[in-house]
């Protein structure tokens, strides 16, 4: 197990446990967030737990050129059924993010630090959100962080039928003309399969990491 100190450095992720589980300590000041997702880590822990740093190994991973849009998505596209807007709510959304009702989940991984953090962070130019909006109400969003030719994708929510789906799809697309090469979804669930998500090697994922070099 690594205990991280104040030194702004991380183990290297050959080190993670076989579920990912790499180092606990530190901090979550800009620096240190922007350090571990530049070197393929990221923090999730509970309110009541230090913090957490994990890389898993396989990544899940979306390539924006294989995004999958269902007919029925492709129909409330061609309908603008939402309204969808960048970087207007940011506080809210991940706010929504942490307190929306998910089953199986007990609790919440975006403590009040972590808001704060991640807050800290868009205000850098860092963290981005998106926003999808139904009658002026904030029905879906998801937020993450920008690293240019990488996206790491942290959390998303929709309080209406395929609200959030709508919203990454627009992202991807923005983030795609923009020249992104990777959206990073670290682990595995069917709803980003079923949006063309899939795992990759943690190495491989890494070198698309190192290509800003």
């Amino acid at each position: 197990m690594y205990i991280l100190t104040e030194e702004l450095i991380f183990p290297p992720v050959t080190a993670a446990s076989p579920e990912g589980f790499l180092a606990i300590g530190g901090d979550l000041s800009p620096e240190r967030l922007l350090l571990a997702y530049e070197s393929g880590i990221f923090p999730w822990f509970s309110d009541d737990e230090p913090i957490v740093w994990w890389s898993p190994d396989p990544r899940m991973v979306l390539f924006p050129e294989d995004l999958k849009v269902s007919k029925s998505m492709k129909q409330l596209l061609r309908k603008n059924a939402f309204k969808v807007t960048y970087n207007q709510a940011f506080s809210e959304v991940i706010d929504v993010c942490a307190k929306i009702y998910r089953p199986g989940q007990e609790d919440t991984w975006i403590t009040e630090d972590m808001k704060a953090a991640y807050i800290k962070l868009h205000e850098l130019g860092h963290a981005i959100s998106v926003e999808v909006w139904q009658h002026e109400e904030l029905v879906g969003g998801l937020y993450g962080i920008d690293l240019g030719h990488i996206f790491c994708g942290e959390s998303m929510f929709s309080k209406v039928s395929n609200a959030s789906k709508y919203g990454f799809i627009h992202l991807v697309r923005k983030l795609q003309e923009n020249g992104c090469q990777l959206i990073d979804c670290q682990l595995y669930t069917d709803h980003l399969a079923s949006l063309g998500a899939y795992e990759i090697p943690r190495e491989v994922f890494l070198s698309y990491l190192r290509l800003k070099d």
